[in-house]
């Protein structure tokens, strides 16, 4: 008998209807035989009404505040799921993250899990229960309560079956699984069966919305197989028939997988760029930047050093576009004065665009096709930054949906990768 993490999302969860349905669907795997927990997102829009209401009385809100206040959505879609489930005919029983307890530190609004004390969800799956977590939330060491950040639902879904050491973790939401790119953006993007660990890891922090990137991060650091399905299919589909459906993270790499050079196109239009001009070219500069910002709690993503002209370098970086305003507060009150920047530009209107693949290991000319393409398409790359498995550059983001779908066309990714 398997033990079944399922996690939904908001929209799986955003009616009395979908819930029903989700109730019905846990329940058709508990039939099966598989002990299964549920990890379910807020209702579709709640967080963001509830952040709203506290933005409104308030733009600077407390952090702990927010916590107090965004937790309370999927503590009431769990319980409402617990009640969907006991309406089926099963023993359900729900959970807050700090009754778990799912411990985090204590970086309000982010904070990230330390610990899950299984001990209460097992004795609930040995009694014949279905056990009801919330995602997104946990208890940090002096009993606050926290949250994950955006998305933290996949993260809470995973973590927990790497502590339960579950079969599978299956991840629902309102697509049926990973896609070559976003078809809003492309038509012709096809869906993967199959995608690596490692591929999946660099589409997630690229941009790609299907998976929030630490909840990857924990499926590869302990190994839990994961797979993307939709909620929105019907309920009472046969087990077999739903399990051959979506897409598989897998672990492992084979002849199939070597065969594609890209995978896919990830891309982000939260993006903006900062470039400090003239700042000293000497040992400790990068740290005298980047430390203070880290010290923000502002994550960096591409960083790019220009060649030292006459002692001097330009430093450009980017960071998500929410952060945008709090990094040049930053730099204006914690950086300037130390490093005195010839001058600070800023730019909140560019995008990411990557391209993706294992394949990309073995083959040459990848990113030279990358370049040959913008450049036909009239797209200036600004930055770029590359790992063995990914190419990614920095554009205006007026151009961000042309280059994904000139990419996507060059790639042969609506029928087949291209060879280079």
């Amino acid at each position: 008998m398997s033990l079944i993490v399922h996690k939904y999302g908001g929209t799986s969860m955003g009616s009395v209807e979908r819930i029903r349905n989700v109730a019905k669907r846990v329940a058709k795997w508990h039939a099966a035989g598989h002990r299964v927990v549920v990890v379910p997102s807020a209702m579709s829009g709640e967080t963001n009404r509830l952040l709203g209401l506290a933005k409104d009385l308030s733009p600077d809100a407390d952090g702990r505040e927010l916590d107090m206040i965004a937790a309370t959505g999927e503590q009431a879609s769990s319980g409402l799921l617990a009640i969907a489930l006991q309406a089926q005919g099963l023993k359900a029983r729900s959970y807050a993250g700090w009754q778990v307890p799912v411990r985090t530190d204590s970086a309000f609004t982010k904070a990230r899990i330390t610990s899950i004390d299984d001990q209460r969800i097992r004795a609930d799956l040995d009694a014949g229960m279905v056990v009801v977590v919330t995602g997104f939330q946990g208890v940090d060491d002096e009993g606050h309560i926290t949250t994950l950040g955006r998305g933290g639902s996949d993260t809470s879904a995973v973590a927990i079956a790497a502590a339960l050491k579950a079969d599978e973790c299956l991840i629902y939401t309102d697509v049926d699984g990973v896609y070559t790119t976003d078809p809003r953006v492309e038509p012709d993007a096809r869906r993967l069966s199959v995608i690596s660990f490692e591929e999946m890891l660099e589409m997630a922090s690229m941009g790609s919305k299907v998976l929030q990137i630490r909840s990857v991060e924990f499926a590869g650091k302990y190994r839990v197989p994961t797979r993307v399905l939709s909620s929105l299919t019907d309920p009472d589909m046969p087990l077999a028939e739903e399990m051959k459906s979506g897409t598989l993270i897998t672990f492992e790499e084979d002849e199939k997988m070597e065969a594609a050079v890209v995978s896919g196109i990830a891309f982000s239009r939260d993006e903006a760029k900062i470039t400090l001009l003239g700042v000293p070219d000497k040992p400790g500069i990068a740290y005298s930047i980047l430390g203070q910002v880290a010290e923000a709690n502002i994550d960096v993503d591409m960083i790019l050093q220009n060649q030292s002209v006459d002692g001097t370098t330009d430093f450009s970086f980017t960071v998500h576009r929410n952060e945008f305003a709090r990094t040049l507060a930053v730099i204006n009150d914690k950086i300037s004065a130390s490093v005195n920047p010839r001058d600070v530009l800023s730019d909140d209107k560019v995008a990411k665009v990557s391209i993706v693949g294992i394949g990309m290991r073995s083959h040459a000319g990848v990113a030279s096709l990358m370049f040959k393409t913008l450049a036909e398409e009239g797209i200036n790359i600004q930055m770029i930054t590359t790992s063995e498995i990914k190419t990614s550059v920095v554009i205006s983001d007026k151009y961000m949906e042309l280059a994904v779908r000139a990419l996507h066309k060059a790639f042969g990714l609506e029928i087949a990768a291209v060879k280079v």
